[in-house]
Parts: C-alpha cells; structure tokens; sequence
C-alpha cells in the first residue's frame, strides 16, 4: 500500500527516493496590499447589494537551488449599480524550499501545494481590510487549485493541437490525409 501511496503523490516522483526530497515553508509574507473604496461616504447610505468579481493568479521563480518564491494574486472587485464599491488586492507570497521535485511534478508542487499554503493567508488579510473599510465581511470559499491546474493543462493542450492543426493546414498537408495537397 505504502508503494501506491508513494507514486499518486504528486510532489514525489517514480522511481525517486523519497527521502532525498523535501518540502519546506521558511516565510509567508504580504507582497503587496491595495484597498481603495472609492464611493465612500455614499456607499453607506444605500442598502448594500454588491455583485462581486473575484480573480486569482499565481507566479513563482526560483530565487536560488532548491529556494522558490510563490506569489498568490488575490483580486475582489465588488460593484454595486456599476460603480465600484470597493476593490482590493493582495499579492500573498511565501517563501519554499523545493528539493528532489523536478519536472511535472515540480511545477505541481509549485502551482497546487504552495497555494494551497499561501490561500488561507491571503484570504484572511482580504477579510481583515474589508472589515477595517467598515463594509461586511468577505468570507472568500476555499479554492480547489488541483482543479484549476488541471484545466488548465487541458486548456494549453487544446491550443497546442489547434495550432498544429493550423500550422499543418499552413504547409498544404491536411491533418487528417498526410501528404496529399489541401483540396481547397
């Protein structure tokens, strides 16, 4: 059992040595931070009613061997009647120390685990500046980044037979019938 709980881990490679790797949080730290609400004092006048927009993005870099900076980019648009009520952003970053992970496996670790480290933080600090606005909380839901990754590796992976597609169809071959002249 311990053999197939080795291999559907994705921070550990097949065939690796599971001792030689190593995952490691040294810091988690806010980046950036911006609040700006821009209706203020009217907005408190009205009955609150907000449509909320909420984005996210993720980057990392190899700072040095092994040492990797994540940065998580938290983004709450929330409007009322198309005016912006309030916007705030944070880019919550952290710190990892990444060993013995290469390959798939690591921009995995890079792009699920370390977020999945990093979210709660940042949530926390969206939370903390909406209420210091005086607004009602913003109790953003748990985020499920092996999801996202995966669609989009699925995403890339359409746009990259799409292009192969059409760059074979831009030399006269038809994917389908190698070799004979495009019929158009």
């Amino acid at each position: 059992m311990a053999e197939n709980d080795i291999q559907q881990n994705p921070a550990v490679q097949p065939g690796s040595d599971p001792s030689q790797q190593r995952f490691g949080v040294q810091r988690v730290y806010i980046k950036d931070v911006s609040f700006e609400a821009p209706d203020t004092p009217d907005v408190f006048r009205r009955q609150y009613n907000p449509q909320v927009n909420f984005s996210i993005n993720n980057r990392s870099n190899q700072i040095e061997d092994g040492i990797y900076e994540v940065v998580l980019r938290l983004t709450a648009d929330v409007k009322q009647d198309d005016k912006t009520v309030f916007l705030v952003e944070i880019e919550q970053a952290g710190i990892f120390e990444i060993r013995g992970v290469e390959g798939e496996q690591l921009e995995q670790v890079l792009t699920i685990t370390c977020p999945n480290v990093l979210f709660p933080y940042g949530r926390e600090a969206i939370d903390a500046l909406v209420t210091r606005g005086s607004f009602p909380a913003l109790l953003l839901a748990p985020i499920n980044f092996e999801n996202i990754y995966l669609q989009a590796k699925q995403q890339q992976q359409a746009q990259q037979a799409q292009a192969a597609g059409q760059s074979s169809q831009q030399t006269g071959e038809s994917p389908s019938q190698e070799g004979e002249p495009d019929a158009h």
